[in-house]
């Protein structure tokens, strides 16, 4: 079973940035198209942005401009650069296969508060 561990959140004031990591056991991301998902308190997890395996890119309408995906398939990570933060993208960030495939790792909390 693949694991997924997700890295990189933390307390941010509005506008400011977070990267986040996502590394896979195996370094098996290589093999698909991944996405980072969030969930926020008393909602569902969705969808923000997807990068194919030959790095094509889409995003979630609320994040496009402030979100970047990249990932390194030499090197295993899928990254999540997260500039202009507002108080509306807090929550537990994940990764994971586009469409989803694997268990879902812990997550990493963001939170964007003055």
């Amino acid at each position: 079973q693949v694991q997924l561990v997700e890295s990189g959140g933390g307390l941010v004031q509005p506008g400011g940035s977070l990267r986040l990591s996502c590394a896979t056991s195996g370094s098996v991301s290589s093999f698909y198209a991944m996405g980072w998902y969030r969930q926020a308190p008393g909602k569902q997890r969705e969808l923000v942005a997807v990068i194919t395996r030959g790095g094509n890119t889409k995003y979630a309408d609320s994040v496009k401009g402030r979100f970047t995906i990249s990932r390194d398939n030499a090197k295993n990570p899928v990254y999540l650069q997260m500039n202009s933060l507002k108080p509306e993208d807090t929550a537990v960030y994940y990764c994971n296969t586009n469409p989803v495939v694997w268990a879902w790792g812990q997550g990493t909390q963001v939170t964007v508060s003055s």
